[in-house]
């Protein structure tokens, strides 16, 4: 069970979500920092592949932004820190939720055996 395919999937996209966390609090960190390009953390599309072949695993990727700079060199856009924030959050809520309606099934079938 906690070898599936949807366990390995889940806790691909905990991580994935929890470093794009740690991304976005460093991006908004360093928002008046000269020649700071913020960062970002990709991994659903990979994920989504391996889910499809049966694996569940994924690596993620970290890359720099290639927004536009501003006058200082920096490229962090607080919009889209906010709204990369809020959707991380929701994602980590519904993934985590996730897990635990997994470990909930394990718990039932064993009071029941």
């Amino acid at each position: 069970m906690f070898d599936s395919v949807t366990m390995k999937a889940l806790n691909v996209a905990l991580d994935g979500l929890a470093e794009r966390q740690r991304v976005t609090a460093q991006n908004v960190a360093n928002v008046n920092t000269p020649h700071y390009l913020a960062k970002k953390v990709s991994f659903e599309s990979a994920l989504a592949k391996s889910v499809a072949a049966g694996d569940g695993t994924a690596k993620l990727t970290n890359s720099y932004s290639l927004d536009e700079t501003k006058l200082n060199g920096n490229n962090v856009n607080l919009d889209t820190e906010t709204l990369t924030n809020v959707e991380t959050v929701l994602r980590y809520q519904f993934a985590s939720r996730a897990v635990d309606h997994e470990f909930s099934m394990v718990r039932t079938a064993l009071r029941t055996s």
